[in-house]
């Protein structure tokens, strides 16, 4: 029972998780740390970093301390959230640096209809290169209007 609740727990978690991307890159990203994501819709330095990449620390030490507060304080929730944060991040790195993206030149010949209604999604969210404007959305479940045939 205690495994089929673990695996509950750290599914709602990578749900929520596409909430949090929703809302951090909304309110956060676009609104007051503005100054670290406006690289990623203009860059302006010849880098391949971007001061964006600072966003991904603040998602790992959640999880990190979840970890951590299940190995050290014996809250056993913590590992399921945990490895929830962590599975986001690592499908959220895989989506959108990867294959959007493509700082990796990795799954460029995608070609069905979710693989295209991702890219078309993102690409009406950076035809916005201002502060205000542009549409937000989850990474991995953005609008249905995107996913035309």
């Amino acid at each position: 029972m205690k495994i089929a609740l673990w695996i509950l727990i750290f599914l709602t978690t990578f749900c929520i998780m596409e909430f949090m991307a929703w809302f951090t890159h909304k309110y956060i990203m676009h609104g007051f740390l503005w100054k670290l994501h406006k690289d990623h819709h203009k860059k302006d330095h010849g880098s391949w970093w971007e001061r964006n990449d600072a966003f991904f620390i603040f998602y790992a030490v959640v999880s990190i301390l979840c970890f951590v507060s299940w190995d050290s304080f014996g809250f056993w929730p913590g590992l399921p959230i945990g490895l929830g944060i962590f599975a986001y991040g690592v499908t959220y790195f895989l989506v959108h640096d990867i294959f959007i993206h493509q700082r990796f030149k990795m799954f460029r010949n995608a070609n069905n209809w979710y693989a295209k209604g991702i890219r078309r999604a993102h690409k009406i969210h950076h035809k916005h290169l201002g502060q205000k404007d542009g549409e937000c959305f989850g990474m991995l479940l953005p609008p249905l209007k995107y996913f035309k045939k």
